[in-house]
């Protein structure tokens, strides 16, 4: 038979198929009745697979199962119906469904495992699978640099999936200085994997010194209603697509035993943070006081809404509104998801103000170094950039 002879697709899946069951690409080739110049070819092509030299060559790692023990991961079954829909000009997501997989895994299946001629083979994907899990990998974080970088990232304050996506910006062509942050998380959780300091959990918003399941977090006390103040639902359009700047949300972190707290705001188009330093007791009176001072700092078009919870340190809202020439709404009873904003920068101000803590060791100081460092933080959402460079660009323009 000539070298160059094209066999149809059921000869080279018959191949590969002899080739992940151990057979040598001797025997296989002599099985299919196929030169094995020309075999040699398609596995050339197909690529990722180690082989031993000579001969009787073969697979290195030897045989490949068709099922992984104790997996859910895709086996040899799913990777056929793959192949065959693909060939048939299947999308990922038609063929997901058929299998019952997310197309996500499809979609990545096809790409890490096609062949440098753009085909998928089943076998081929199973065995290019089985010997990337068998090779051991190094773990980014034995590298020193890399930890250290990650260790003070985290004792500012930044959360794994933050530290991730700088560390891919900043050193974007040393591979050697970047990691998932899923790698962070078994880092801290999971036994064996720790190479970074034993206390690293703490940093994290959940200071938890073990990592559980997502459940339903419990609400707290809203307060007493307000029936004449004005509601959520009846801001500026203007507010929900952030896209204007100057409208904020606003709460109180609570300290130890309800008896110390700290005011946030935050403005919600550049995330910028402003904490109110409340050293006595938190009652309505000094919650006005306090906001009033601070956001007269700023410019007049960087002040037209704010929108809190109905707590009692709100009574005074009518003083706020005329003295800041700014709308206060307030939020439906037991949502405080309404101003998801604050309750996020909220959870990441907990990395200073652990609860249970009492809060009125903080002094004005203190609290503007904070917000400095919060303001500081590059922030996904701003494509990387920071609050305070967001903030610039508006006071700069307002002046």
């Amino acid at each position: 038979m000539p070298s160059g002879y094209r066999a149809p697709d059921a000869l080279k899946d018959e191949f590969f198929s002899l080739i992940r069951q151990g057979v040598s690409v001797k025997e296989a080739s002599a099985r299919i009745g196929v030169w094995r110049s020309t075999t040699q070819g398609w596995m050339g092509k197909a690529g990722g697979m180690r082989m031993r030299m000579g001969v009787d060559g073969g697979l290195e790692a030897g045989p490949v199962p068709a099922v992984r023990p104790g997996s859910n991961r895709l086996d040899l079954v799913d990777r056929a119906v793959i192949m065959i829909r693909v060939r048939e000009g299947a999308r990922a997501a038609v063929i997901a469904r058929e299998i019952g997989r997310d197309r996500s895994v499809v979609w990545r299946e096809i790409r890490r495992n096609r062949g440098e001629d753009g085909t998928y083979q089943a076998d081929v994907a199973q065995i290019r699978t089985h010997e990337r899990a068998r090779r051991p990998k190094a773990f980014r974080l034995q590298n020193p640099d890399l930890a250290k970088y990650v260790e003070d990232a985290m004792d500012d304050g930044w959360s794994p999936k933050l530290v991730s996506l700088v560390l891919k910006q900043t050193f974007g062509h040393d591979e050697s200085m970047q990691v998932s942050h899923e790698s962070i998380y078994q880092s801290l959780y999971v036994q064996g994997r720790g190479e970074l300091r034993k206390d690293l959990y703490r940093c994290l918003s959940t200071s938890r010194s073990k990592r559980t399941p997502r459940g339903e977090r419990p609400r707290g006390n809203a307060g007493q209603h307000y029936r004449d103040a004005p509601k959520i639902s009846e801001r500026p359009a203007e507010v929900d697509d952030r896209a204007v700047p100057g409208h904020w949300e606003g709460d109180l972190i609570i300290g130890k035993d309800g008896r110390s707290a700290i005011g946030t705001l935050v403005e919600r188009s550049t995330r910028y943070t402003l904490l109110l330093h409340l050293p006595g007791r938190h009652t309505a009176q000094e919650v006005a006081d306090a906001m009033i001072a601070q956001m007269r700092r700023l410019p007049d078009q960087l002040v037209k809404t704010v929108t809190w919870d109905r707590g009692s340190e709100m009574v005074q809202y009518p003083r706020i509104q005329m003295a800041l020439d700014a709308g206060v709404y307030f939020c439906d009873p037991h949502s405080p998801w309404q101003r998801g904003t604050n309750e996020n920068t909220n959870r990441l101000l907990r990395h200073w103000f652990e609860k249970g803590s009492d809060l009125s060791t903080f002094t004005a100081e203190d609290l503007e170094a904070i917000a400095d460092k919060l303001n500081n933080r590059p922030r996904p959402t701003l494509n990387l950039e920071t609050p305070k460079q967001r903030m610039r660009q508006l006071i700069a323009a307002a002046a």
